[in-house]
Order: C-alpha cells, then sequence, then structure tokens
C-alpha cells in the first residue's frame, strides 16, 4: 500500500499570517505519507526562494525533496515540489508547462517506492475555468506522449469548486477522480480544491483531509491523502482498452 498526499503550504504562512516552516513540516509528520506533493512551496518574488528550507525538511523529517526549481534558491517548479521518503529511488523528472494568463506548471517524477514505481504528478492549476480545463488537457497529453506508461498518481490543488465538472470531468474520462473531502479554507473547510487522481490499474482504499491542531493553523489549506494499492488484471485490462481510445 502507497499512501500519498497532497499541501498547498502558502509559502508557509499560517492563517496567523506568520511565516513558520516548522508548522508545515510538523504537519508532514503527522501525515506520514510516502510522497507528498506540495504547492506554494517557493515564494513569489525576488530569488524565488523556497519557503521550505532543504536542511529543516532532512533535520525535523524523514524526506528528501524532489527538486525541480531552476534558479539556486528554489526547490520548486511554479511552486510545485515533491517530498519523498529517503529510501525512495528517483527514476526521472520532469517540468510541464501549462497554459496560463498567470505563470503556472506542474512536476512529474517516476519513483521506486518499496519495490514498485509508480508516476506521480504535482500540480497547481489556475484560478479560471477556461485556463483550468486547457491546463488539464496539457497534463493528461504530457502523460499520453510517455513511452513507458507506469501506474500514475496525479494530486494537487486544482482550484476547482465544481464537485463534478470542470477540469475534474476531463480527469474523470480516463482516471480514477477521488474526493476526500473539503480541504478549504483550514478554519472552516468548505471547499474540495485539493484533489487526488489515479490511473486505473490504481485503486483507493482510503482518503481524506488531515484535520488537527496543528493543520488548521500551518495553512489555509489543508491536506488531504488517500491510501492506494493495484487495481488488479482487470482493471489493468481497462487501462490497456483506455490507452488506445482518443484522449479528449
Amino acid at each position: 500500500m502507497l499512501r500519498v498526499a497532497t499541501y498547498n503550504i502558502r509559502k508557509s504562512i499560517g492563517t496567523d499570517r506568520r511565516r513558520r516552516p516548522e508548522r508545515v513540516l510538523a504537519v508532514l509528520r503527522e501525515l506520514d505519507a510516502d510522497v507528498v506533493a506540495v504547492q506554494e512551496v517557493d515564494r513569489r518574488f525576488g530569488d524565488r526562494s523556497t519557503a521550505l528550507p532543504p536542511e529543516v525538511i532532512a533535520e525535523e523529517t524523514g524526506y528528501m525533496p524532489v527538486r525541480f526549481g531552476i534558479r539556486p534558491e528554489s526547490l520548486g517548479w511554479h511552486g510545485n515540489m515533491l517530498l519523498v521518503r529517503r529510501d525512495t529511488e528517483v527514476l526521472s523528472t520532469q517540468r510541464i508547462e501549462l497554459p496560463a494568463l498567470e505563470p503556472r506548471g506542474a512536476v512529474l517524477a517516476d519513483l521506486r517506492v518499496g519495490g514498485t514505481a509508480v508516476r506521480v504528478i504535482g500540480m497547481h492549476l489556475g484560478l479560471l475555468g477556461l485556463w483550468r480545463k486547457r491546463q488539464a488537457r496539457a497534463v493528461l497529453m504530457c502523460l499520453e506522449a510517455l513511452e513507458d506508461p507506469l501506474p500514475t498518481v496525479m494530486m494537487g490543488d486544482l482550484n476547482e469548486w465544481v464537485m463534478d465538472g470542470g477540469c475534474l470531468k476531463l480527469f474523470a474520462r480516463h482516471h480514477h477522480v477521488a474526493a476526500p473531502g473539503p480541504s478549504f479554507h483550514s478554519r472552516r473547510p468548505m471547499a474540495a480544491l485539493d484533489r487526488i487522481i489515479t490511473s486505473l490499474d490504481l485503486r483507493v482504499e482510503a482518503a481524506g483531509v488531515h484535520l488537527s491542531p496543528k493543520s488548521r493553523v500551518a495553512s489555509d489549506h489543508l491536506p488531504v491523502w488517500a491510501d492506494i494499492v493495484p487495481a488488479g488484471p482487470t482493471a489493468a485490462a481497462e487501462r490497456h482498452h483506455v490507452a488506445q481510445s482518443p484522449l479528449i
């Protein structure tokens, strides 16, 4: 079983408007996931330095960052980054450009976790519905273009307020879209903006929103998580059939 999670850390600024990366790290320890997609890990202006220093990650958690930043002080690509357990093997990484009026991107890594290979995409989609759909298509087209298929998990802050429409409808055509629950705003969760999506050869056994005294204050989003297992040979055959059909 693989536990994955996604967390928009808001540049480590909590609901009290104080930048406290140690609170984010405390929430990550509570989550105890194998892979975490992190959004808004870097500051927005200047040298785009990370709001979650790698040396502090190493000291305070059992994670290591998968680096995607193109600036020396950054960890993420347009704020997106992956955290994995230290014994995880990183097989390959890729930055994904997303169409947008504002800077947006996604990150992809092929990982070997506990002897099992899995493809993980972390993303933070835009505020406008039309552009979210275009960004979803860009992510799906990137996956379709890869030569070697792998069990895949896509997760992040999708900024989609509609429960089963918008960009979620595009993802759901050929994937499972989990609904862990409302994750925004952390003080009074009402919107399920943060989602976890899997290929058809994976099954979500359980999913939820991580609500604790620490997560309520560490960011304006609550992290969401899912426990994932292989779905079996029938689902694998279904995925092969889907792969032969048009994407969109």
